[in-house]
């Protein structure tokens, strides 16, 4: 059992886990991720290790509460226990110097996207951070990102903070200025991890993107997490989960990440939130 340590909730939808992981704290690397299993019967789901403490053996996870078992993983609060945490798992992202670096977040990929800042900042980059959002309520760690970085931006879809547009907008003119970059490090949903892949070939940048959301059991056992890599199957989980994103093939992949869309929509109309039972409870 691993106990939470803290909890916070950064955004609606999006909470910050401290887990006590003594192991996992002590071997995890930029890019590793951990299966979890809220409790007997559920299913494993792989969430990437934002952040980790050594001292004090404990584990940062940033969840979006998107569906039955990310929304049940939400609801707990400090003191509960989590079933299991599994890792760490993947390969390391790769960390080289590069000169100038820019990394892209989108949504709740900026959370994965964190520790891989920090491990460019460290290497010896010169890191530019693009975090991107739908609106100005859904932006998380954006004072963590600039703390690693020598320049920072934030975009919304809406306008509602920062500059509105995609932070392919913001990535392009950091791709136009004089220097450009050398180096993308992109994570979020897939058509903007695609996006930003499209952008950069022509500048031929060098790009990698995480390929964690589409993982089943983590292992390479259940073929779950198959992509197609410059025409050869890969296993994101084994042999992944970072990849040269111009070497992705993002459409077949979008539409296999569809395939159990009905399923995952009869999944979560099964949880019911603790909370709002709480909450109707109290007040009847």
């Amino acid at each position: 059992m691993f106990p939470i340590i803290d909890k916070k909730v950064l955004a609606p939808t999006i909470t910050r886990f401290e887990i006590k992981a003594p192991f996992v704290a002590r071997k995890r690397r930029a890019g590793n991720f951990v299966m979890v299993r809220v409790e007997e019967g559920g299913e494993r789901i792989p969430l990437t290790i934002a952040d980790g403490n050594p001292a004090f053996g404990t584990i940062t996870l940033i969840v979006q509460a998107i569906g039955g078992t990310t929304k049940l993983l939400c609801s707990k609060n400090t003191g509960d226990m989590l079933l299991d945490v599994v890792g760490p798992l993947g390969n390391p992202t790769p960390i080289e110097k590069h000169g100038v670096v820019a990394c892209v977040g989108g949504g709740v990929g900026t959370a994965e996207l964190y520790p891989i800042a920090k491990a460019l900042k460290e290497a010896g980059n010169r890191v530019l951070t693009v975090i991107g959002a739908r609106s100005r309520d859904l932006v998380i760690l954006e004072k963590e990102m600039a703390g690693c970085s020598d320049e920072s931006f934030v975009t919304t879809d809406d306008g509602t903070y920062g500059r509105k547009g995609f932070v392919t907008d913001q990535l392009k003119d950091l791709l136009d200025a004089p220097g450009g970059v050398n180096a993308v490090y992109a994570i979020g949903p897939l058509p903007m991890m695609k996006a930003v892949a499209n952008l950069t070939r022509s500048y031929g940048v060098e790009t990698l993107v995480s390929l964690n959301t589409i993982m089943v059991d983590g292992t390479g056992m259940c073929g779950g997490c198959r992509v197609t890599v410059a025409g050869q199957m890969k296993f994101a989980c084994v042999d992944g989960p970072e990849f040269d994103g111009h070497k992705v093939d993002f459409d077949e992949l979008m539409m296999r990440n569809r395939t159990y869309v009905d399923l995952e929509k009869i999944s979560d109309q099964k949880h019911v939130c603790r909370l709002t039972g709480a909450s109707q409870e109290a007040a009847s």
